[in-house]
């Protein structure tokens, strides 16, 4: 999985966590919570919607490490191909 790849797997959670949310127009290096009306729980959905739907699990100490797009993808991007290698 490529990072913009990954990056519309976030963008497509957010979509169906916060449908009323416009995000078509995200900056990929600003944070989510600045962009987006994003609350903690929708913040927990998206972790649970990336553990739910492609097994991925972000412990809680990494969380900061989804705060942007950009950010999303530098950590997502190695456990998605990792679960494609096992």
């Amino acid at each position: 999985m490529t990072k913009e790849e990954c990056k519309q797997v976030v963008i497509d959670i957010i979509n169906d966590i916060a449908p009323d949310e416009d995000t078509t127009d995200l900056k990929p290096d600003v944070r989510l919570r600045d962009q987006l009306d994003l609350d903690s729980m929708d913040f927990l959905d998206i972790v649970m919607e990336l553990r739910k739907q492609h097994g991925i699990e972000v412990p809680e100490a990494d969380y900061q490490q989804l705060a942007s797009l950009d950010s999303c993808a530098e950590y997502l991007t190695p456990k998605f191909n990792e679960k494609k290698a096992v």
